[in-house]
C-alpha cells in the first residue's frame, strides 16, 4: 500500500513561485508513474505534470509547459512540482497521485491513477 502526503501549497502573487512536495510511504516499489493534478470547484480534475518513476521521462499539460517542472529525489520517495511564473488561473487544489498497477495509456489521464493524496491548496492573486 502506497500513501501520499502533499505539502507546500499557499498563497502567492502572480509571477511568483511555489514548490509542492509529495512524500511517498508504504510499498514504494510498485509505482510505475506519478503525477500532479489540480481541481477547482465545479470543474474536473486535470493533469498538470507527470513522470515515469523508473526512467524519469516527464510530461506536461500545455497550460503549464515552460513554467512548471516535475521531479523526484534520488531515493524516489519525494515528488516535487516546481511552479514558476504563476498565474491566477493556476489557483486550484493540487493533488499528487501514483499509478501502482501497470503503465498508463496516457500519463496525464486522472483515471489511470489509483492512489491519491489529500491535496494542497494553491492560490495565486493578481
Amino acid at each position: 500500500q502506497v500513501q501520499l502526503v502533499e505539502s507546500g501549497g499557499g498563497s502567492v502573487q502572480a509571477g511568483g513561485s511555489l514548490r509542492l512536495s509529495c512524500t511517498v510511504s508504504g510499498y514504494t516499489y510498485s509505482r510505475y508513474c506519478m503525477g500532479w493534478f489540480r481541481q477547482v470547484p465545479g470543474k474536473e480534475r486535470e493533469g498538470v505534470a507527470a513522470i515515469y518513476t523508473a526512467g524519469g521521462s516527464s510530461f506536461y499539460a500545455d497550460s503549464v509547459k515552460g513554467r512548471f517542472t516535475v521531479s523526484q529525489d534520488n531515493a524516489k520517495t519525494t515528488l516535487y512540482l516546481h511552479m514558476n511564473s504563476l498565474k491566477p488561473e493556476d489557483t486550484a487544489m493540487y493533488y499528487c497521485a501514483a499509478k501502482t498497477r501497470g503503465y498508463p495509456v496516457w500519463i496525464l489521464d486522472r483515471d489511470e491513477y489509483d492512489t491519491w493524496g489529500q491535496g494542497t491548496q494553491v492560490t495565486v492573486s493578481s
